[in-house]
């Protein structure tokens, strides 16, 4: 085989590799989850806020009043080739405080335990959806009244 035959398998072998790797499923991870080494310090009714925060670190996400639950949220996403992108395993640790903010309650949720939840966009229509400036300027000028302007009846 001369050089040429040899260059062309190197790239014939090329492009079936990556085609093949193409092929594969490929999977992110998100979020964080202190693991149980962490979580075995914290004492439910003695530890508070400071003390999660100094242990484990903040959260992901907290409650929406102030002094609200903590939220430690890991999502693990798989995508494979030109199929959406499907979450495979989450994770939600949840971390409740009592009106002190000592710590009353741990649990933890995975994907089987949740619901899927149908978020609704409320959105007013405009009148001016599919108008430009210049056709809104010149679609008022009929609408003008000189009796108005000028002070008549």
């Amino acid at each position: 085989m001369g050089r040429n035959g040899r260059f062309a398998s190197r790239i014939v072998t090329f492009v079936a590799v990556l085609g093949l790797a193409a092929c594969t499923a490929q999977y992110r991870n998100h979020g964080y989850v202190p693991d149980e080494s962490q979580l075995d310090q914290v004492v439910v009714g003695v530890d508070t806020r400071d003390t999660v925060l100094d242990v484990i670190g903040a959260p992901s996400t907290a409650g929406v009043l102030d002094g609200g639950d903590f939220y430690y949220v890991r999502s693990r996403v798989k995508t494979f080739a030109y199929q959406r992108p499907e979450v495979v395993e989450r994770t939600v640790l949840a971390i409740s405080f009592d009106s002190r903010g000592v710590v009353s309650n741990i649990e933890t949720f995975g994907l089987q335990d949740g619901q899927v939840v149908r978020l609704q966009s409320r959105v007013t229509s405009s009148s001016t959806q599919d108008k430009t400036f210049i056709r809104q300027l010149l679609g008022n000028l009929g609408r003008f009244d000189a009796a108005g302007v000028l002070g008549g009846e």
